[in-house]
């Protein structure tokens, strides 16, 4: 297992929309292994194969307070949202120090491969609704802040590029 390297934002391959995985193989659990270690230690939430650079179907999520209880899955797909929304403060490592708020359904059921291949419906609440929800936007070519309004996500991204500009974050 190794700690992966996050591609930086704007690169083209976190705006690609990844193909879906044919078959969960040893690779795949491997390439798990090392999205975990990576995960672990930014320290975040969850993990999208995407933001370093491995072009496959594949998130990782882990909100337990005590750690250790990641989910992995491939081909992610949300079956049901909740009505009910839930506001989280979002970030990315791919643009490091930069957040903003952005309101998602509160629950979702999603549909999944996991570890041993078989197809797996899951019930994800709070954090973790939020965080799986992230992990499917990455693997759909999107951002979180492509779920602000337009003025909003352009007003957002110039704050980031002025503070990079200044050789701070946002």
């Amino acid at each position: 297992m190794s700690v992966r390297a996050f591609v930086p934002f704007p690169d083209t391959r976190l705006k690609t929309v990844v193909p879906a995985l044919e078959a969960v193989t040893d690779e795949t659990r491997a390439i798990w292994d090392d999205m975990v270690e990576t995960m672990d230690a930014m320290p975040g939430v969850g993990l999208a194969a995407v933001q370093i650079g491995v072009m496959q179907r594949l998130a990782v999520v882990d909100c337990s307070e005590a750690r250790g209880k990641a989910v992995r899955m491939a081909n992610p797909e949300v079956l049901h949202a909740s009505v009910k929304m839930r506001v989280y403060e979002e970030a990315s490592p791919n643009l490091p120090g930069a957040s903003v708020a952005i309101s998602r359904p509160r629950a979702v059921t999603v549909r999944f491969l996991n570890e041993a291949g078989a197809v797996e419906e899951r019930d994800f609440v709070g954090l973790w609704a939020t965080s799986v929800q992230h992990q499917i936007d990455h693997l759909n070519g999107k951002m979180y802040f492509d779920n602000l309004k337009p003025v909003k996500r352009q007003m957002f991204l110039k704050k980031v590029q002025k503070a990079q500009k200044a050789g701070t974050r946002s």
